[in-house]
């Protein structure tokens, strides 16, 4: 389900939005052959001391529509099947704050994948929030704020038109590279 660390992105930044999120910044850290870190930050609602430390259940999930919460579950085992931690700190009111670190050196630790695509996906599909993504290594530092973005296609209903979307995968793209 979770091949590479852009599909827990996804998954972990679609959560943001449903928890009224206005703002998400998503940021990867790459610390030369050492490790990855992904950090998912937003301002939603957030959660109290007991949804808090029920968030990493398998069994547990906030969403009346199905029984059980699988993300974030996934995410702390992933990072910790490759020797990395996993961290998640929340407030009601004040958001919630995912962190998670994989050993380069793992077998296991997944890669990076199609980071280009799951942030265009995420600015069309909830575009009215402002998505700040930061992709951070010894030799490089990329930041896209989709206010930017929007500013520079001249508004929010051009991000679904194929043409502006590709390109700004590409741009992401090169950025994490």
């Amino acid at each position: 389900m979770f091949e590479d660390i852009s599909a827990h992105v996804l998954d972990i930044a679609w959560n943001s939005i449903a928890a009224g999120a206005g703002r998400i910044g998503v940021t990867i850290r790459k610390y030369g052959t050492g490790f990855v870190e992904l950090e998912i930050s937003d301002d939603g609602k957030g959660m109290d001391a007991g949804q808090l430390s029920k968030a990493a259940s398998p069994f547990y999930t906030s969403r009346a529509a199905r029984r059980t919460g699988l993300g974030l579950p996934f995410l702390k085992q992933n990072a910790e099947l490759c020797g990395g931690k996993f961290e998640i700190s929340s407030a009601p009111g004040k958001g919630t704050r995912v962190w998670a670190t994989f050993a380069l050196d793992n077998i296991n630790t997944p890669p990076i994948g199609d980071m280009g695509g799951a942030f265009v996906a995420l600015m069309i599909g909830a575009p009215k929030a402002r998505w700040i993504f930061k992709f951070r290594s010894e030799e490089n530092l990329f930041e896209l704020d989709s206010e930017d973005v929007t500013e520079a296609i001249g508004g929010l209903e051009f991000l679904s038109v194929p043409r502006v979307g590709m390109g700004l995968k590409s741009i992401i793209e090169k950025g994490v590279r």
